[in-house]
This record gives C-alpha cells, structure tokens and sequence, in this order.
C-alpha cells in the first residue's frame, strides 16, 4: 500500500524569482505568478500548505490589456458603506497605481482565508524596473515565450 506525502514545514524551501512585466498581457502574467505562489510548480506541491515561492514583478506600469480591456473594464472598491462603490477604468488604475492592479489581479487567483493571506505576503509588485531584493538573487522567469504561445 501505497501512502499520500505530505510535505512538512521543515523540508519546504521558498526561491525568488522575477517576473518582468514589460509588454505581458496582466491576466496570463497574474495565474503564472499565482502559480509560483501557490507552489504548483514543484512536485511536492499540497493544496493546504504553503510550498510555494516569493515572485517579484517589476515594470508593473507598462503590463498590457488585451483589446480595449483598459478603457471598458471597470475594477471595484467597496467600502462596506451605502453608496460606497468606487468604480475605475483599468487604464486609470494603471495609471494612478499600477501595483495595485496587478497585486490584486493575482489576489483573485489565490485561495481565500489565512492560506492566500501568506501566499499574497510573498509578492513584491515594483512599478519600475528597481527593486530592493537583490540580496535573495532571484531567478528571473522568462513568461514571453509562454505568451508566444
């Protein structure tokens, strides 16, 4: 008989890895990192633990949406208040606070409750192409030959 492995804490290892944004269409860009943060990429990968990656995303300003996404797509923030709705192109946002976009495009793509929350706290989103994370000597992921695709 055969038994399901579970990893455990102590054996899982967490790598960086950069993502350069320039030119990558925001949502085929988002699951690929959603995917690293979740550790679906390794092969001990388990739905409950956290085995996944940091991921930095640099050039966060010049990500692309795909036809005229940016001008009609609305992106939402609700107070909790009547009449608390705030409603935003992703072409304002993008340009107002581009690491908000992109952060909370793959927000939507991890698991919801405590899990997500420590998968979201391990990606750095930069607008520029600087970030201060040099030190950890992140692998870069090169996602434009998967958009190629």
């Amino acid at each position: 008989m055969m038994r399901t492995y579970s990893p455990k804490i102590s054996e899982i290892t967490h790598a960086w890895h950069v993502i350069d944004a320039e030119g990558l269409v925001l949502g085929r860009m988002c699951t690929e990192a959603a995917r690293v943060l979740r550790g679906k990429h390794k092969p001990m990968f388990a739905p409950h633990i956290d085995t996944g990656d940091h991921v930095i995303v640099i050039n966060a300003a010049k990500v692309v949406l795909t036809s005229d996404k940016a001008a009609k797509k609305g992106v939402h923030r609700y107070s909790g208040y009547p009449g608390g709705l705030k409603t935003e192109t992703y072409a304002n946002l993008l340009g107002r606070k581009p690491e908000e976009a992109v952060r909370n495009s793959i927000r939507g793509m991890l698991p919801k409750g405590p899990l997500g929350r420590q998968m979201i706290s391990k990606l750095k989103v930069y607008a520029g192409a600087e970030h201060p994370h040099a030190a950890q000597m992140p692998v870069v992921l090169d996602l434009s030959a998967a958009q190629a695709r």
